[in-house]
């Protein structure tokens, strides 16, 4: 994998080896490619307007010159004052000022958005540039003011704690959360292993089947939702009381090495979002490196992992991770899944890791001599196992969603 310093001109994604790469306009409408391009620019101008990117100018403090002043870190509320520790001329976004007493002659502008220090003592200097101040005059809750060196903008956002009781306890810690749709009999069989080794843990369904049938166990909320609807995974969450939640396949069971303690420990004592398990042995992780270019981005994801999470024998960080994971509510809720996404949910921006030691088992897929069931099973697997149906719908998706050029991965 390259190193790539910075935004380019384009981006490309190169055949080679035995990489498998999508071109995504190669799977979009011709007649329609240009009206949607055309589409995804303006979209993109607007989105630029609310989330400018962070190209911020290089800072230099010159040597040897007798005055201080501060590179960044200085943060307002909006509407609120601050005191800057040094050097600032000149806002976008609100006033500035200096509680030094001091003659209009050496200080012009006060209040305004250009503060002019005219004096040729150095000492006065500094301490006039130490009491200057900045009053954000724009109800903005996120932005940087940039000048001479950055003041950010940002409301405070009151802390979201949970209470996990006076024990700690996994029920009071930890849910489970399982997107359920038609085979109810391998649920079932997951629900009884729940309780097995996690009797007073609490279990949220969303389900989506077009016949659904009624669940009716101890600690299980049954939710359901519109036929063939991915967005009961937004659902399942957003009813989550506690600190964590377990994500699990309908068609998973438990074993007596599906230890959630582990889990927790390692969210504990790491700054992880999300950490991931192995299905029957078998884990999922990959690496995901973005290349930005002026027109478009391209997306590479690499089998494995970056470097072992420190303290932790058994475990990785990642980009991504199979269904059997447990993450932070809180931060899920604020990216959520893309309930356009019929079979793959993407938490983007968030911390992951990949812990092997903590395993789930995985249901047979052989034909049950049920016939009932075998039935539900085969309307299942016509239902899912679309790969090109659902190639055809995703990368046009990316495409525009996520301005994408193309993505490669291997």
């Amino acid at each position: 994998m390259h190193l790539w310093l910075g935004p380019m001109n384009h981006c490309e994604c190169s055949q080679t080896g035995k990489l498998t790469v999508y071109q995504l306009e190669n799977y979009i409408n011709k007649d329609k490619l240009e009206s949607i391009r055309q589409r995804r620019e303006k979209e993109f101008k607007h989105y630029q307007t609310k989330h400018p990117f962070e190209k911020k100018d290089i800072l230099i403090a010159q040597p040897n010159i007798p005055l201080s002043y501060p590179i960044q870190g200085a943060e307002v509320m909006p509407l609120h004052t601050i005191v800057l520790p040094g050097k600032k001329l000149t806002a976008s976004f609100g006033n500035l000022n200096t509680l030094a007493d001091v003659s209009e002659e050496v200080v012009q502008g006060r209040g305004t958005k250009l503060l002019i220090i005219i004096t040729s003592y150095v000492k006065l200097l500094n301490h006039i540039q130490k009491h200057v101040t900045y009053t954000s005059t724009t109800y903005l809750l996120d932005v940087v003011d940039m000048s001479k060196f950055p003041v950010t903008i940002r409301q405070l956002h009151l802390p979201k704690l949970f209470d996990s009781g006076p024990d700690n306890s996994i029920r009071n810690m930890v849910t489970i959360t399982i997107k359920a749709f038609l085979c109810y009999h391998k649920l079932q069989i997951l629900l009884k292993s729940i309780k097995q080794y996690y009797p007073y843990i609490t279990v949220i369904v969303a389900d989506d089947s077009e016949h659904p049938e009624k669940i009716e166990e101890a600690n299980v909320q049954h939710y359901i939702m519109p036929f063939e609807r991915f967005a009961g995974s937004n659902l399942a969450i957003s009813q989550v009381t506690t600190k964590y939640y377990l994500w699990v396949d309908d068609d998973f069971i438990f074993t007596e090495k599906t230890k959630i303690e582990k889990f927790v420990d390692v969210f504990e004592k790491s700054n992880l979002d999300v950490v991931g398990g192995s299905v029957d042995g078998n884990e999922y992780k990959f690496k995901m490196f973005y290349q930005e270019g002026e027109d478009s981005s391209c997306l590479h994801l690499r089998s494995g992992f970056y470097h072992p999470l420190e303290g932790f024998l058994n475990c990785v960080v990642t980009s991504g991770v199979t269904t059997f994971f447990l993450a932070q509510t809180e931060e899920s809720r604020c990216v959520g899944f893309d309930p356009k996404l019929q079979r793959v949910a993407h938490l983007d921006n968030l911390q992951v890791g990949s812990c092997n030691e903590v395993i789930i088992g995985h249901q047979s897929h052989q034909i049950s001599t049920n016939v009932q069931e075998a039935n539900v099973e085969k309307l299942y697997d016509r239902f899912r196992n679309s790969f090109q149906k659902e190639l055809r719908f995703k990368l046009p998706l990316h495409y525009f969603k996520n301005r994408m050029k193309c993505y490669s991965k291997g």
